[in-house]
C-alpha cells in the first residue's frame, strides 16, 4: 500500500483522523490561514484537503493538487477519496498513524501498557498499538464495530461511484 501525504484544513478534523487510521500522513491545521495552507502544501508537497471553495480555488491557481471536498458526512468523503486516489478503506496496523497526532503507531505488549489501560481491558483483550509520539494506546475495543461498519459503508458507496 501507498501512504498519501495530505494537509488538511481546520473543518476536516473527523476526516483527517480516519485517513489516519487507514495510513495516511495528514497535517491538519485547525486555525490557520489560507496563505499559510497554500505554503505549506506546496513546500511539503502535500495534496490539499478542504471544504472552502475559496481556499480550493487558490490552491489550484496556483497549481497546487488540491481537493474540495463536498460531501458532508464522512462515508461520503471517504468513498470519495478512496476514488479519486486508489486507495483501500481498510485499517492495517503495519501502516496506521495516530489518529490524534499523525505519528507512527506500533505494536506493543499488553505488559507492556498495562498501567496506560482501563483495568478491565486487559482481560478482554490482547493486541495493542501505541504512538510513538503522544503515547496514546489503541485496541480493537468495543468502539471497533462502530469503525468496521463506517468502513463497510464507505466501501458500499465507493463501489456505486
Amino acid at each position: 500500500m501507498f501512504v498519501l501525504r495530505f494537509i488538511a484544513d481546520g473543518m476536516l478534523g473527523k476526516l483527517t483522523r480516519w485517513l489516519r487510521m487507514l495510513g495516511h500522513d495528514v497535517d491538519y491545521y485547525r486555525v490557520a490561514e489560507d496563505k499559510k495552507l497554500i505554503l505549506l502544501a506546496e513546500s511539503k508537497k502535500r495534496v490539499l484537503l478542504t471544504c472552502d471553495l475559496v481556499l480550493y480555488r487558490q490552491a489550484v491557481t496556483r497549481g497546487l493538487n488540491a481537493v474540495f471536498v463536498e460531501a458532508s458526512d464522512e462515508i461520503q468523503r471517504l468513498a470519495d477519496l478512496a476514488k479519486r486516489f486508489a486507495f483501500k478503506l481498510e485499517i492495517n496496523f503495519c501502516i496506521s498513524r495516530c489518529p490524534k497526532c499523525n505519528a507512527e503507531l506500533v505494536a506493543v505488549s499488553k505488559e507492556a501498557i498495562f498501567t496506560k489501560i482501563p483495568k478491565g481491558t486487559a482481560s478482554y483483550y490482547d493486541n495493542f498499538w501505541i504512538c510513538i509520539d503522544c503515547g496514546h494506546v489503541y485496541w480493537q475495543g468495543a468502539h471497533w464495530k462502530r469503525i468496521q461498519m463506517t468502513l463497510d459503508a464507505a466501501n458500499s458507496r465507493l463501489r456505486l461511484l
